[in-house]
């Protein structure tokens, strides 16, 4: 079984999480500038079987899509013609910034750790990544 990767794109920076092999545990690991992602994305995927990619994808309270997909979906594009055989799904990223700020604090960090925008980034693809998981696990109960 191989790994289900999360995306959290952004215009500057891409939060990437991942889950351990049995895809029970999300993991953050790492924040790539936008534009190194195909070339961070080419090397893990030569490294590790990866099954499925989440990308967060913005929706408003109205539950339409936000002004972020005017450069998320040409990512998305490209990300479907470089890897064809990899799975791609969307899911709904509203809050996760927010909630990521918030887990930080929980967790104890500094304010100075807490304004690292590349760690609230990574954070969030987690948070994106564990929330696909639980959706996954409420299906099949």
């Amino acid at each position: 079984m191989g790994r289900i990767l999360a995306i959290d794109y952004g215009r500057k920076r891409v939060g990437i999480a991942v889950t351990d092999t049995l895809q029970m545990i999300a993991n953050k690991l790492t924040t790539v500038s936008a534009h190194d992602i195909f070339d961070f994305l080419g090397d893990y995927f030569s490294r590790e079987k990866v099954d499925l990619v989440v990308v967060g994808y913005p929706k408003t309270l109205a539950n339409q899509p936000s002004e972020s997909i005017r450069y998320i979906n040409p990512f998305l594009k490209q990300f479907q013609k470089k890897y064809p055989g990899i799975k791609l799904e969307l899911v709904d990223e509203r809050f996760t910034s927010k909630i990521a700020f918030q887990t930080m604090i929980d967790a104890g960090l500094k304010k100075k750790d807490r304004q690292n925008k590349g760690l609230v980034d990574a954070v969030s693809a987690t948070i994106i990544l564990q929330s696909y998981l639980e959706q996954k696990r409420n299906k099949l109960e």
